[in-house]
């Protein structure tokens, strides 16, 4: 499956999805939103080693993905964690709304 299809086209749609998520993640002021936003530039990242790995027949890609997973794992445990506890302490997830550094 993976062959039949050029890898120019996976790239491109790499790309599509990394520009949909960093429009996501600059426009949108809900934090989960922001935070899915950030998810699916990862996930076009990691399509585009994969893609990049397979065109050229190497497993660096591959390895690249695994971290990358690993770090958004974490990403994910952690952010979610301080949502709640922001969500919890502000009544909201505003970006906005949210000034917890200032003194």
């Amino acid at each position: 499956m993976f062959s039949d299809i050029p890898y120019n086209l996976y790239l491109a749609l790499s790309g599509i999805l990394f520009t949909i998520g960093a429009i996501g993640a600059i426009t949108r002021r809900n934090a989960i939103i922001v935070f899915m936003c950030i998810e699916l530039m990862l996930n076009a990242v990691n399509l585009a080693f994969i893609a990049s790995g397979k065109m050229l027949s190497s497993m660096d890609g591959t390895i690249f993905v695994f971290f990358i997973m690993t770090v958004a794992a974490v990403e994910a445990a952690v952010g979610l964690a301080i949502f709640v506890m922001v969500f919890r302490l502000k009544q909201t997830i505003n970006v906005d709304e949210i000034n917890l550094l200032k003194g």
